[in-house]
């Protein structure tokens, strides 16, 4: 089993930054896909970032540019860096982590696609 414990939600303006953490722990393998998914009341899901064993990375068409994924393989943390973040970027982040090392492209943001999930922090842009 894996354990993912996310950080680093908070209330921010729109324009300004955020840094999420997602640290896991037990059975972990360093080269595992893991990914950043948001969810609003009401509402599915949605893949935000993801990254492989590789460091290939993935973003949604709505953060590109402005979020950057990142892992440190040595610590087991997943980060989020979030930069101009706009109203509609409010929503639960949850922390992803799958089995694999390596998925197709057209997976790595689909929820089914990961096996462990985190508790979700939240993020509010005004």
């Amino acid at each position: 089993q894996v354990q993912l414990v996310e950080s680093g939600g908070g209330s921010v303006q729109a324009g300004g930054s955020l840094r999420l953490s997602c640290a896991a722990s037990g059975a972990t393998d360093s080269r595992s896909v893991m990914a950043w998914f948001r969810q609003t009341p009401g509402k599915q899901r949605d893949g935000v970032a993801a990254i492989d064993g590789d460091g290939f990375t993935a973003y949604a068409d709505s953060v590109k540019g402005r979020f950057t994924i990142s892992k440190d393989n040595a610590k087991n943390i997943l980060y989020l860096q979030m930069n101009n973040l706009k109203p509609e970027d409010t929503a639960m982040y949850y922390c992803a982590s799958a089995l694999s090392s390596r998925l197709g492209n057209s997976l790595l943001l689909r929820r089914g696609s990961y096996n462990y999930w985190g508790q979700g922090t939240q993020v509010t842009v005004s």
